[in-house]
């Protein structure tokens, strides 16, 4: 009975990842992706400034994979564009791909050896990382919570 009672728990809590998000406290966690990324609006407000080595963050949630204007994307990122055309990115394609950037092009680009040049892995908080980033992200699609983790297909 206990161990029904454990289970039914936690696929409660699995199943419902909303109620560990915090944008406030994802803002806070953004910190570590500064020293790459910036958030700068469609006007070049600088929202959060940071470093240009990895793309703006504005409007990820929802946006195409590998389409930021300007920026020189590495191949496996490429290929994965590539190999799932139409696709974009999702609040579970984002989480996976934080916290294993190389794990997920090598599970979903098609290509095994594929490496990313986001080398930093986030191994917590991701939650509410992602919940900063949807309100970053003006044009995400209501679907922008669904998926499984792959990357997502095109909003309708």
């Amino acid at each position: 009975m206990k161990a029904s009672l454990i289970a039914t728990l936690t696929v409660c809590a699995l199943a419902s990842p909303s109620l560990a998000q915090d944008a406030a406290k994802g803002e806070k966690e953004f910190n570590k992706c500064k020293a790459c990324h910036m958030i700068q609006d469609d006007a070049g407000t600088d929202i959060i400034k940071g470093g240009k080595t990895g793309p703006n963050l504005y409007g990820i949630v929802g946006r195409p994979i590998a389409n930021q204007e300007g920026y020189k994307y590495g191949d496996g990122i490429l290929k994965l564009a590539e190999n799932n055309p139409g696709a974009v990115w999702d609040i579970h394609s984002l989480k996976a791909y934080v916290t294993d950037p190389t794990g997920y092009l090598d599970q979903y680009s098609g290509d095994e050896k594929a490496k990313s040049k986001m080398t930093f892995k986030l191994t917590k908080n991701q939650d509410d990382l992602l919940a900063y980033l949807v309100t970053v992200s003006p044009d995400a699609p209501e679907q922008a919570a669904e998926g499984d983790g792959a990357p997502a297909a095109p909003a309708q």
